[in-house]
C-alpha cells in the first residue's frame, strides 16, 4: 500500500495538478461562503466541465471543491449567522457570538483548522480502509448487493426529511427515471418515446445540475424577489492586532479534535447519515463531555472545532462505501460516482483492481488538498468575506449562466438544455412539498446497481426469498425493517407532541 501511494503522490505531485487542487478548493470556499448555494451547487456545476480533462486531474479538482465547500459554509455561519450549509448550523452556535464579540478571524482560523484536521483524520481511515472493505465487498453475492443497496435508499429516504414516506416516494421516483433507455440485458427501449437522445438514459449532468443546483438558485431568487428592502446582515467590526489564534489555544481542544474527528468518520461510513448529523453530534458530545458546558453557545472555541471537525471528517469516509461497494455515503459522493462514470470507471470492489492507480492517486491528492486548503483558507479570510458582501442576484444569475454551460459541454445539444429545465422546475417543486431531492438523486444514481443486482438474484435463486434465508441479506433486511419502524415511530410521536 505504501508503494501505491508514493506513486500516487508522483502522479499527483504536478504543476497541473496541485493548480486544480488549489482552483478547486477556492471554489469550493467561494460557493460554501454563499448561504443557500453550497459546495455541493459547485460539485454538480462542475462536474461536466471536467470533461474533457485527464482522470487524475479531474478528480483532483473535484476533491478540493469538496474539501473547500464545508469550511466555506462556516464562513457566513460565524459573520452573519446564517450557514452556508446545513452542517455548519451548529458553527453558528459559538461562531456568531464570538464574531459579535470583535474576534471573527479567530473564530474563523479555529473553523479552517478543526475542519483540516477532521479531514485529515478521516482521509487516513479511508487510505487504511478501502482496500479491506474492498475484498469483503468481492465476496458479497447478488443476493447481498441487493439487501445492502435497498438498505442504503431507507437509510437516506428516513433520515434525509422528516417523512419517511415522502423519502420514499422520491427514491423511488429517482429508481423509476433510472430504467429510462435501451434495457441493459435485452436492448428494448423503456420510455424513450422515440428520442434517441433519451437511448443511453437521462443525462446525468441535467438531473444533477437541474433539481440539486439550479433549483436551490432558483428558489433563492424567488426568496430575494419576496424580500426585496428586508433587513440586512451587518458585518461585526473588529481589531485586526487582537485576531490571531494561537497554537495553545488549538491544541488545547485536541480532545474534542479527535473525538469529533472519529465520530465524523464512523458517520460518513454509514449511506445517507450526512454531516449535518455529524456536525450536532459532534457538539453535543463535546458539550457532555466539557467541564465548562455553560461557555457553549457563548463564543467558545471548543464549540467550533467539535463541529466543524465532525462535519468535515465525513468527507473522506463517505467514500468508503463508494469505493468498496459503489453505494454513496452522501450527495458529494453520488456526484463524485458520476465523475468517475464520466471517465469511464466504475465504483465498486473492481475499482481497487481495474484503477488502483487512479484510487491511490485519488488518496494521494486528499491529503495534498489538505495542506492547500489550511493555507489558502488562512490567507484567503479577507477575499471570501469581500465574495460574502457581493450582490446575491448578481452571483445567482452568474451560477445559472454556468449551470446551463456545464450541462451544454459534455453534450452540445439543447435537448440537454431543455432536461436541466424540466429536472430544475421538478427539483422546485420537490423542495417546496419538502420532499427530498437527495433521495430522488440517490434513487437514480443507484437504481442501475438495484436493478442489475435484483435481475441476477431473481435468475440465480428463482425469488426473493433469499433475503431472509442468508445470512448477510437477513441483516441488512432486518435493519431495513428497523429504519422503518423506528421512522414511523418518530413520526407517530411528532404528531402527538
Amino acid at each position: 500500500m505504501i508503494d501505491q501511494l508514493l506513486m500516487g503522490f508522483s502522479a499527483i505531485l504536478t504543476v497541473s495538478n496541485v493548480l486544480f487542487i488549489m482552483l478547486g478548493i477556492v471554489t469550493g470556499i467561494m460557493f460554501g461562503v454563499l448561504p443557500g448555494v453550497g459546495g455541493v451547487t459547485a460539485l454538480a456545476m462542475l462536474i461536466p466541465a471536467t470533461f474533457y480533462l485527464p482522470p487524475v486531474t479531474a478528480i483532483a479538482f473535484l476533491i478540493g471543491i469538496t474539501k473547500g465547500g464545508t469550511s466555506g459554509g462556516a464562513i457566513p455561519a460565524i459573520l452573519i449567522n446564517a450557514p452556508g450549509d446545513p452542517a455548519n448550523v451548529a458553527t453558528a452556535r459559538d461562531g456568531y457570538p464570538l464574531s459579535q464579540k470583535g474576534k471573527p478571524i479567530k473564530a474563523m482560523r479555529m473553523a479552517l483548522y478543526s475542519s483540516v484536521f477532521g479531514d485529515f483524520c478521516s482521509d487516513m481511515v479511508l487510505i487504511l480502509l478501502a482496500a479491506p472493505f474492498a475484498l469483503v465487498a468481492l465476496k458479497l453475492g447478488p443476493a447481498e448487493t441487493t439487501s445492502l443497496v435497498i438498505l442504503a435508499l431507507t437509510m437516506i429516504a428516513s433520515l434525509s426529511t422528516r417523512n419517511l414516506i415522502k423519502g420514499l416516494i422520491a427514491t423511488t421516483l429517482g429508481l423509476f427515471l433510472s430504467t429510462v433507455g435501451l434495457d441493459p440485458a435485452n436492448g428494448v427501449e423503456r420510455m424513450t418515446f422515440g428520442v434517441v437522445a433519451l437511448f443511453d438514459g437521462i443525462s446525468l449532468n441535467a438531473i444533477a445540475i437541474g433539481p440539486l443546483a439550479l433549483s436551490a438558485v432558483v428558489s433563492q431568487l424567488f426568496d430575494l424577489w419576496r424580500h426585496q428592502g428586508g433587513e440586512v446582515k451587518k458585518f461585526p467590526t473588529f481589531d485586526k492586532k487582537k485576531q490571531g489564534l494561537t497554537f495553545g489555544e488549538f491544541i488545547s481542544n485536541w480532545r474534542t479534535l479527535f473525538r469529533s474527528a472519529y465520530l465524523g468518520t464512523f458517520v460518513g461510513m454509514l449511506p445517507g447519515l450526512g454531516a449535518t448529523l455529524a456536525g450536532f453530534l459532534g457538539y453535543q458530545l463535546a458539550q457532555r463531555a466539557s467541564k465548562t458546558p455553560e461557555k457553549f453557545g457563548k463564543g467558545h472555541l471548543e464549540g467550533i472545532a467539535a463541529t466543524e471537525a465532525a462535519n468535515s471528517a465525513v468527507m473522506g469516509a463517505n467514500l468508503i462505501p463508494t469505493i468498496a461497494l459503489g453505494i454513496p455515503g452522501n450527495l458529494a459522493a453520488a456526484l463524485l460516482i458520476g465523475a468517475f462514470i464520466i471517465h469511464g470507471i466504475t465504483p465498486g470492489p473492481f475499482m481497487m483492481i481495474e484503477h488502483g492507480d487512479l484510487v491511490y492517486s485519488m488518496f494521494a491528492a486528499m491529503l495534498v488538498a489538505n495542506v492547500f486548503h489550511a493555507i489558502i483558507g488562512r490567507f484567503g479570510s479577507p477575499i471570501w468575506v469581500l465574495a460574502l458582501k457581493a450582490p446575491m442576484g448578481i452571483i445567482l444569475s452568474v451560477v445559472i449562466i454556468l449551470c446551463s454551460v456545464g450541462v451544454y459541454i459534455p453534450a452540445p445539444s439543447l435537448f440537454e438544455i431543455g432536461m436541466m429545465l424540466v429536472f430544475t422546475g421538478l427539483g422546485y417543486i420537490m423542495r417546496k412539498l419538502a420532499f427530498s431531492i437527495v433521495s430522488f438523486f440517490m434513487g437514480f444514481m443507484l437504481g442501475p446497481m438495484l436493478e442489475h443486482s435484483l435481475r441476477q438474484t431473481i435468475n440465480l435463486y428463482g425469488g426473493l426469498s433469499v433475503l431472509i434465508t442468508e445470512p448477510i441479506a437477513l441483516v441488512c433486511t432486518l435493519i431495513t425493517l428497523f429504519v422503518i419502524w423506528r421512522s414511523y415511530r418518530a413520526a407517530k410521536k411528532e404528531k402527538n407532541a
